[in-house]
């Protein structure tokens, strides 16, 4: 028998709307909020049922089509690959919300029901109002931080990571979320980086039923893995970069959450760099991959300030603070040095 997951930090019983934001910033560590959102409306209707729940959100629809996931009963409400990894196991379709709600109602019985998934629809855009008794008050905090609903049926996200910060809340049906610290990258045998089931690398090996003799590294990272069940009105907070795999347990379950990046607006997304380094660097030889490492600690992850304090200010450059303008200027090198 497989050796229980520990069980995620929480803190107990949260004032209703309120954030321990900084607390939780300072700690960089996942935690679950329990009861933080139990007096959004949402979470109110969907203790009624699931029909309360859909009319909730017919009752704040625009009618402006919503783009969703779509696969057959096969896939067992994992958007993933096909068997060789070059295509996804879903169709992406554009309909009317309430066509969504309906078709997961009518299957909401089924004990393997066609997936249904409309996944980080930005919620001002198609439910203006909802914030009104359904928000976080992130402005307080001096975040920038717009939701984004998720609406499906049992469907199953793969492990994977957000480049943000993240607070998610569960807001109808309960979610499953087991979340595991960036440096078991390693042993989560991510899979390609394009295409992917919802934007970033996800990890291959099925929660459910691991197979450790394909994937036997992933016995160390289930033993790093932390897991809760979020319960309707519990929310919880996702460090940057830290892998989390959910699953949601119910015939109907409304997730929302909120993505913030605590870097300046001037620089850019690490990912590009990733892909810039994978085309420059991994295939030279390893003794020069060698030296290179030491480049980048000494110039990228040592001290921010270490590789210009010797030098004057005028002096520092790119080896000094990076404001709006140096970042123009980067950016302009940057570009006229790709397209040579």
């Amino acid at each position: 028998m497989a050796e229980a997951i520990a069980c995620l930090p929480e803190w107990p019983d949260c004032r209703p709307g309120e954030l321990p934001l900084e607390e939780l910033l300072a700690a960089g560590q996942p935690a679950v909020l329990r009861g933080v959102a139990r007096d959004w409306s949402l979470v109110q209707a969907g203790r009624r049922g699931m029909r309360e729940a859909m009319d909730h959100l017919r009752s704040h629809y625009n009618g402006q089509p919503v783009t969703y996931s779509h696969g057959g009963p096969e896939i067992a409400g994992r958007p993933f690959y096909n068997d060789d990894f070059t295509a996804l196991n879903i169709e992406v379709r554009r309909s009317p919300l309430g066509e969504v709600l309906d078709a997961i109602a009518a299957h909401a019985g089924d004990a393997q029901p066609p997936t249904y998934y409309v996944a980080s629809l930005l919620v001002d855009t198609r439910l203006p109002g909802l914030r009104a008794h359904n928000d976080f008050d992130f402005a307080a905090h001096g975040i920038q931080a717009p939701p984004s609903i998720w609406i499906g049926n049992r469907v199953t996200a793969s492990c994977h990571y957000d480049a943000m910060e993240n607070i998610a809340c569960c807001a109808v049906g309960r979610r499953r979320f087991t979340v595991l610290p960036p440096e078991q990258v390693v042993n989560l045998y991510p899979g390609p980086l394009e295409p992917t089931p919802g934007g970033q690398a996800v990890s291959v090996v099925g929660f459910a039923d691991p197979d450790f003799q394909r994937y036997p590294r992933f016995r160390e990272a289930r033993a790093a893995a932390q897991t809760a069940v979020l319960e309707p009105g519990d929310a919880i907070f996702i460090p940057n970069l830290w892998w989390h795999h959910v699953q949601a347990l119910e015939p109907f379950n409304v997730l929302v959450n909120y993505w913030w990046n605590g870097a300046p607006a001037h620089i850019p997304a690490p990912m590009q760099a990733l892909y810039h380094a994978l085309w420059a660097l991994r295939d030279r030889p390893p003794r020069e991959k060698q030296a290179w490492r030491a480049l980048f600690d000494y110039y990228v992850f040592g001290d921010a300030q270490r590789a210009g304090e010797h030098l004057p200010p005028q002096a520092r450059k790119v080896l000094g603070p990076i404001d709006e303008t140096l970042a123009r200027q980067l950016r302009a090198m940057l570009i006229n040095k790709l397209n040579r």
